[in-house]
């Protein structure tokens, strides 16, 4: 591994790391740098190249510290039983990696993950060296998640929260016999009280000591996590109460979703074929759904026996086709948990809505003009010009957003 250069564990490294897909930066606190002292200062969210809140384009420096492990879990490609090339970094490359990418303007932040090597302390200890390092040594104001280890000392993960914006723990699979099956060194119960002590500190640093001062920032931009979709057979209907479970109990920012890809000299417990790609945007969609528009996992899941989305329409219309007694409703009148449930209105657009018709009635032009999917909406609303009339019921009304495939011609 000594005569590894470093711009070729930089290759291996940074190609490992791929599979985390829990590194959006949401919600990060801005650390100032104007005075000068520092540098870096970004606010926002990102997953190598993502959004912030502002729309501004960010990226991340995502890399595991090491793809050596000690486990052995089945679905992961750095497990210690496979046959791939290792690398290693030392913290001071870390380091030296993130302000130099930093210093040519390619990132604005660090999302770093690793393997197990030695033992889960080591390695945690390791990592909070090196986030401590860009911290107090070189006043690095950028972003910095954190791939903590659920098994390292309580002691470690608080430090590391006191350096990082954002901590994540992940939860590997959606039941806890899928972790014991494909990961056996892991432990649920302590992954859960691992995101429970992160909650605790969190909560904490909201009170006052006697004199008045808050304690330190703990992780400002909260805590996430990862499931691996398609490994165990787990429906979506399980993924999703899961998810739900976790939000409530841990208070978690994000629940990521990455669908299990086939993987080099795979155990046969996996399958051999990964799911489509759109069943992870379908979970996603779902999850935005129970966050932000009041949806229950049995009302985005219902609408199928085996407890999955369906793939060819959103989780969304799909309810929507299913509650057509509700429907169509009227936008000059619908409260909002109403209008919330109509396909084609996001949140803002329901905002515009109500805020729009206190002063006048709503036209279906308006609802253009506002940002709503008319396409999808217009068989599900009445506005001053607009009556789906019998579009509503018709029996056909799926086919129209989801129409057949056909053979196409050459000719």
């Amino acid at each position: 591994m000594s005569t590894k250069s470093l711009d070729h564990k930089l290759a291996i490294l940074s190609d490992a790391a791929k599979y985390d897909a829990s590194c959006a930066s949401s919600g990060g606190q801005k650390r100032d740098s104007r005075d000068g002292k520092g540098l870096g200062s970004v606010t926002g969210a990102g997953i190598c190249h993502a959004y912030a809140p502002d729309g501004r384009c960010i990226s991340l420096l995502k890399i595991l510290m090491t793809n050596f492990c000690i486990y052995d879990c089945a679905y992961c490609i750095n497990r210690v039983s496979s046959n791939v090339e290792r690398a290693r970094f030392s913290p001071e490359e870390v380091v030296h990696l993130t302000l130099e990418f930093y210093r040519r303007n390619y990132i604005e932040g660090l999302f770093l993950s690793s393997g197990i090597i030695r033992s889960p302390d080591d390695t945690m200890t390791d990592m909070v060296r090196i986030a401590r390092s860009l911290r107090q040594e070189h006043h690095f104001r950028g972003y910095i998640h954190l791939k903590t280890i659920p098994d390292a000392d309580p002691k470690l993960i608080e430090e590391a929260g006191l350096y990082a914006d954002r901590l994540s723990i992940n939860v590997e699979l959606p039941t806890d016999r899928a972790v014991k099956d494909y990961a056996p060194e892991k432990s649920p119960d302590q992954i859960r009280r691992a995101m429970a002590d992160v909650r605790v500190l969190k909560e904490a640093q909201k009170d006052k000591s006697h004199t008045g001062k808050r304690p330190p920032k703990f992780a400002p931009a909260g805590q996430s996590t990862q499931m691996i979709v398609g490994a165990d057979g787990a429906n979506d209907a399980t993924i999703l109460q899961s998810s739900t479970r976790l939000y409530s109990s841990y208070k978690l920012k994000r629940v990521y979703y990455s669908a299990f890809s086939p993987i080099p000299d795979a155990s046969k417990v996996l399958p051999l074929v990964k799911p489509p790609l759109i069943r992870e945007h379908r979970l996603y969609q779902a999850d935005w759904l129970m966050r932000f528009y009041g949806f229950e996992v049995d009302e985005i899941t219902a609408n199928r026996n085996d407890g999955n989305l369906d793939l060819e329409i959103d989780p969304k219309l799909a309810w929507a086709l299913a509650n057509r007694t509700i429907f169509p409703v009227n936008v000059n009148t619908a409260v909002r948990e109403v209008l919330l449930r109509v396909p084609g209105f996001g949140t803002k657009t329901v905002n515009r809505i109500l805020t729009t018709r206190r002063h006048r009635t709503l036209r279906y032009d308006d609802l253009r003009r506002m940002g709503a999917n008319l396409k999808n909406a217009k068989p599900f609303i009445h506005a001053l010009d607009w009556s789906p009339r019998a579009l509503t019921d018709t029996v056909d009304l799926r086919a129209r957003f989801a129409p057949p495939p056909e053979q196409l011609s050459l000719f």
